[in-house]
């Protein structure tokens, strides 16, 4: 039965588009019977002036309709893979409401239609067959703006409480997305601009990337990420192995949780001022920021790893020898990349990254529009870069910014200045974006299991810091070991961008991505509780106010 009803479905699909072709040909006859009508009518009275005119012009733009129409329907139909399906078009609102329209009408309108398929899925018009004709898409307008009215007072609502304002945002989708009033149309086009302002983070925090903040800790801030992320990948595996989990997926996750927050971080620090240190004694924040810097960068490099993730995922190999070579081919495969990659930052920031912005500087002659432009197209150079040499584009973005700031402190300022307003806005309409896959009955249906996977990651992170921390810190500032932890015993918010990646590349499941997002808001939220009990128990008084 099954067999016979695909059968008479791929009938009626041929049916309806030899119907569709006959229908689309009449009405082509139909257009060239009236074109020569109205030539002959032209023929048989004399012209005006005026008249002579309008008809070159609608001469004229027949000839570009027919030199920019592309007969993408008639092209495509035949293409192996296509498949043809019955959809439902739904005309736009305003469309709808207009009663005197004929149906013809409607279609020629600057409205915008939307057709939907058997499985529920929503598409939107995205190039018109007339592009002479101005459109826009309506329903993005309204999402966007929607979502900058709501982000106010959400983001105000959790400044005042003292949580970050991330929070404010993701809330502000959660009203606005299918759990609350269900009011954003473009989900898509909403998350395609939330991923430009990932590209902005990362070239920002590629812009705070200064070897000079490592230089006095960089022995402590280098291994310790690195011994840290190691350890929480051995123990993911083990894990991964008696529950039966992919390694790696157990990787992934793994690497996932071991990240942490830049900026709630950066915001507990700020306005710290740190009294005199007696000699051999360490800053805990030189220590926390040093560290958090190479986290970030082994973010770029784990993104720029995920097409290898996605691979080894999706091997079908049963022989060991078979998939140890291949495992081993890709790793090859991304530290080539990565080496080019490396390479061409090298010539750039020694021949080419000076003059360009000295250049740059010196024709915007005070207009920032020409230097925020010139930056934007250098991040999107570096982004197209690595993105052919198929190591993601985040890294590029990080790339570009280290390269930035490899010209001094002052030029890092002027870009910073310019670039973060952009990015703050766009930030707004990413984490709005997380905030349409947040469900909270999720969460409450849940509450148990994720409070039980929160508190065993944050302690985890907790303990694994404070025991590399005890081997690399000089005895004189063990207790730096204990704040240091506390900063670091959440997870980076930046794992909503890394989960719904691996969502989307099949990497981990829905569950798992619920879950990631779920610890993720989860420990954030436990951090301020956790950085002021460790600041009340190890700093001293007078600098314990200035720091909390």
């Amino acid at each position: 039965m099954k067999e016979s009803s695909r059968q008479r479905l791929e009938a009626l699909r041929e049916a309806a588009i030899k119907e569709e072709t006959e229908y689309v040909e009449l009405l082509a006859a139909e257009k060239h019977q009236v074109e020569a009508l109205k030539n002959m009518q032209h023929q048989n009275k004399s012209l005006s002036i005026l008249d002579e005119i309008l008809e070159d012009v609608r001469k004229a733009a027949d000839r570009l309709e027919e030199e920019i129409e592309e007969h993408a329907f008639d092209d495509n139909k035949s293409v192996k893979g296509v498949n043809f399906e019955a959809v439902l078009r739904v005309e736009e609102e305003e469309a709808n409401s207009k009663q005197n329209f004929t149906k013809r009408e409607v279609e020629d309108d600057l409205g915008l239609s939307m057709l939907i398929d058997s499985q529920n899925n929503r598409y939107i018009l995205t190039k018109p067959r007339d592009a002479t004709i101005p459109r826009a898409d309506h329903h993005f307008l309204k999402d966007i703006v929607t979502i900058g009215m709501l982000s106010l007072p959400c983001g105000w609502l959790c400044t005042t409480i003292g949580l970050p304002t991330m929070f404010g945002y993701i809330i502000c989708g959660v009203l606005l997305g299918p759990s609350g009033l269900n009011s954003i149309k473009s989900v898509v086009q909403v998350e395609t601009l939330g991923e430009v302002g990932v590209f902005f983070t990362l070239f920002l925090v590629g812009l705070e990337f200064s070897p000079e903040r490592l230089r006095k800790v960089w022995k402590i801030a280098l291994q310790g990420p690195c011994y840290m992320t190691l350890l929480m990948i051995a123990f993911g595996l083990l894990w991964g192995h008696l529950l039966q989990i992919r390694p790696t997926q157990s990787v992934f996750i793994s690497t996932c949780l071991s990240l942490s927050s830049t900026p709630l971080v950066s915001r507990f620090l700020m306005g710290s001022a740190r009294g005199e240190k007696e000699a051999g004694d360490i800053d805990y924040s030189a220590v926390l920021l040093g560290m958090l810097v190479v986290q970030d960068v082994q973010l770029g490099l784990f993104i720029a790893g995920m097409p290898t993730l996605i691979q080894a995922g999706a091997g079908t190999y049963s022989s060991i020898i078979m998939e140890t070579l291949r495992i081993l081919a890709l790793v090859g495969q991304i530290l080539f990349s990565l080496a080019a990659a490396f390479l061409l930052c090298l010539v750039i920031k020694t021949y080419l990254i000076g003059p360009y912005y000295r250049k740059l500087h010196v024709e915007s002659k005070g207009n920032k529009e020409i230097l925020i432009l010139g930056i934007s197209a250098f991040i999107f150079l570096m982004l197209m870069v690595t993105e052919l040499l198929d190591i993601s584009m985040e890294l590029g973005c990080f790339l570009a910014g280290a390269l930035i700031s490899s010209q001094g402190h002052m030029v890092t300022e002027e870009v910073m200045s310019y670039i973060e307003p952009i990015r703050d806005f766009l930030v707004i309409i990413f984490f709005a974006s997380i905030g349409l896959h947040v469900f909270p009955t999720f969460v409450v249906y849940e509450l148990t299991v994720l409070m039980v996977l929160t508190l065993s990651v944050v302690i985890m992170k907790f303990a694994l810091a404070a025991l590399v921390l005890s081997l690399l810190l000089p005895k004189s500032s063990q207790y730096v070991k204990w704040i240091v932890a506390a900063g670091l015993a959440q997870v980076s918010e930046l794992s909503f961008v890394l989960g719904s990646r691996a969502r989307r590349a099949g990497i981990i499941s829905r569950e798992v991505y619920l879950l990631i997002l779920s610890v993720t808001t989860l420990s954030l939220l436990l951090a301020p509780v956790l950085w002021r009990a460790a600041i009340m128990r190890c700093v001293p008084r007078p600098e314990r106010r200035l720091s909390l």
